[in-house]
């Protein structure tokens, strides 16, 4: 509960335990096993945060957060711990200024991001590719940007990979080699990235950080809660997103310094799923970005089940602690309950290690940094009762928050020009301008068998009129023969009779 000017988190015996407003973004850690407290004590920092008019982001792991949405439910339980807790003159059941988010697009507004933006090396890890195939990702990244090429979703990856794939002896001399193994790895790695929700997660329009950032009319802060439930189940997309987002984050806000309060809070539920299986490279930069972002004015609060859960270089910058019980049956159990002892500043009035073992429901160990950025001692803390409803809030309030956040630009997807549409388009006008070749490669070829067979048909026509000619000559020589044999003939004849005549004739004469 928010309350002069602090965020009033319960009790240590009579005595209010606080988080100054200006030491929040020194980050924080709510920890402890399942079933504890830990979703309260996010929502009732949560709703503290929304009155101190400072926006908020929050992973709804379960979907019970969504209950931010609607006022609590009054019963016999809570008037108590209204009254133990001596808020009953500024307590009241009330609703927070809500906007819901999904990248399933099913409960909530898309979030999206587009594939530059997340880059090689969240991508590589997300895809959990091998050091070789990620040197190929790179190449396949510097490849667009050097060629004014956007990678906006999945099939402008696709696309690109393909691309450079098809050109490879181009690109090997400049960007070094590019083997079609590593790059058919990746393609199939895309597969089940695409059945997570990847293809939904990635393209426009691109998430704007800056709509995370606001308050309502009344000057409170948003709640972004963010579902989770089907999320969750895609760890190294729900990790990846929460680092792009803390990348996002660290890029785009300005440096503020040592705000009043917080610019915006983040509580990062199973926040042990960013450091699983993380490569050191990766590790160190998400200790960079939780070191840096503070002087951006945002605050994260990671929220797991063990301390041991987060590496501690990361744990070192979390200076304010919510400790909620730990169960220690093994012998690593039992050093995950010292080191979270030990973690904190000690209090001689008690042992932390005896205490966290014993904690009830709803009880922690709390330790805060005061106003002057000293750590507190550990309090054993009963927290807070949240104002909103401790349940899943109901469709219709979720719709009704829906319609009037004024965030549905983001509920239709966009499809600008990017890789894909420059490589069709590419793709096409290469295939058009081989099936033109190709057709006057045809043309050419029908041109030279029509002439071809042009020249053989006048070939065979002139053969044939010579063969005519020869022929004609042939008849007209045999005609002649035989008139000149006729003639012969008739001169022959004709000297037969005359011969004959003149014959008769000196027979006669004789007689």
């Amino acid at each position: 509960m928010f309350t002069d000017g602090q965020i009033y988190m319960g009790l240590s015996d009579d005595q209010r335990i606080v988080l100054p407003l200006n030491m929040a973004n020194r980050h924080g850690l709510i920890a402890g096993a399942s079933g504890t407290g830990k979703t309260i004590t996010m929502k009732c920092m949560a709703e503290s945060f929304s009155d101190a008019g400072v926006p908020v982001f929050v992973c709804d792991i379960k979907g019970d957060v969504s209950g931010l949405a609607e006022p609590g439910a009054q019963s016999e339980g809570m008037e108590k711990r209204i009254d133990k807790f001596g808020i009953r003159d500024c307590f009241q059941y009330k609703s927070y200024p809500v906007c819901f988010w999904d990248i399933y697009q099913e409960n909530g507004h898309a979030v999206r991001a587009t594939i530059s933006d997340m880059g090689p090396e969240l991508l590589a890890r997300m895809l959990q590719l091998t050091p070789a195939q990620e040197g190929v990702l790179n190449i396949v990244f510097r490849i667009a940007d050097d060629n004014g090429l956007l990678l906006t979703d999945l099939k402008d990856l696709r696309a690109m990979l393909s691309y450079v794939a098809d050109h490879r002896a181009d690109y090997t001399t400049t960007y070094g080699n590019i083997t079609t193994q590593s790059v058919g790895a990746v393609l199939r790695a895309l597969i089940p990235l695409e059945s997570q929700g990847g293809d939904m997660f990635f393209g426009e329009p691109d998430l704007d950080v800056f709509d995370w950032i606001r308050t309502d009319f009344s000057g409170k802060g948003v709640v972004n809660i963010l579902d989770c439930v089907k999320l969750v189940q895609n760890p190294k997309l729900y990790s990846a997103f929460l680092l792009w987002l803390m990348s996002e984050l660290f890029e785009r806000l300005p440096e503020v310094g040592d705000p009043e309060k917080p610019k915006l809070v983040f509580f990062f539920d199973e926040a042990h799923m960013l450091f699983s299986d993380a490569p050191k490279l990766l590790v160190q930069k998400i200790e960079q970005l939780v070191k840096l972002i503070r002087s951006k004015g945002v605050g994260i609060y990671f929220v797991t089940q063990s301390p041991s859960d987060i590496p501690d270089t990361v744990l070192a910058q979390l200076s304010n602690r919510v400790q909620h019980a730990l169960r220690a049956y093994t012998p690593d159990e039992q050093k995950a309950v010292r080191a979270a002892a030990n973690s904190m500043r000690p209090n001689p009035a008690f042992k932390a290690e005896d205490v966290i073992t014993q904690l009830g429901v709803g009880k922690a160990l709390v330790s805060f940094l005061d106003p002057e950025g000293i750590p507190g001692i550990v309090m054993h803390t009963s927290i807070i009762c949240p104002q909103s409803l401790m349940a899943p809030c109901s469709e219709e309030s979720r719709r009704t928050m829906m319609n009037n956040d004024g965030m549905s630009k983001y509920d239709v997807t966009v499809d600008n020009e990017s890789a894909y549409e420059v490589l069709e388009s590419q793709r096409a006008a290469q295939e058009q301008e081989d099936k033109l070749a190709a057709e006057r490669a045809q043309l050419e070829k029908e041109k030279a068998e029509f002439e071809a067979k042009k020249q053989k048909e006048e070939a065979a026509a002139q053969k044939k009129r010579e063969r005519e000619e020869e022929r004609k000559e042939a008849a007209k020589k045999r005609a002649s023969e035989r008139r000149k044999a006729q003639i012969e003939r008739q001169i022959i004849s004709t000297g037969t009779q005359i011969l004959k005549r003149g014959l008769l004739s000196t027979l006669l004469g004789k007689k």
